[in-house]
């Protein structure tokens, strides 16, 4: 920057100025110290444009980076979300899956007790027909033989 280079100039001159005896003051010379005040004064107005724009860029660059920060955070958390919505999906299809192969053994137990009953009742049908056969058999047997 310029006008730093401009006030160290101001500050030597003022450094190597006569002194005052007993005054504390010095002596400069004023057509040199005005004309530094004059190039001041022309360099003040670039170097505070350039400042400007230092600082608005800054600004824009941390806006951007304060948008991007806020995207990813929401796309972590809208994965984190899904991850957690699929693991939810996941733990209610396995329960299901359960509660279905538990209701298929329950089912396949009452088919099998109730098929054992069923061959139970015809085998039994059976067996008193049978069981009546032969008694005609043995009867008509028994009327042949008198």
């Amino acid at each position: 920057m310029e006008v730093l280079n401009i006030i160290d100039e101001l500050e030597d001159i003022i450094d190597d100025a006569a002194k005052v005896p007993f005054a504390g003051k010095c002596m400069v010379d004023k057509d040199a110290l005005l004309d530094l005040i004059e190039e001041l004064r022309l360099k003040l107005p670039e170097d505070l444009k350039q400042a400007k724009w230092v600082k608005d860029e800054r600004q824009r660059i941390l806006s951007e980076a304060q948008k991007e920060a806020e995207g990813i955070i929401k796309s972590a958390e809208e994965k984190t979300i899904a991850m957690i919505n699929e693991h939810e999906i996941t733990r209610q299809a396995a329960e299901k899956a359960n509660e279905i192969v538990e209701q298929a053994q329950n089912n396949s137990h009452e088919m099998r007790l109730g098929t054992k009953r069923y061959v139970d009742n015809v085998l039994e049908d059976l067996e008193g027909a049978l069981s009546k056969m032969l008694e005609e058999v043995h009867n008509n047997r028994q009327s042949i033989r008198k």
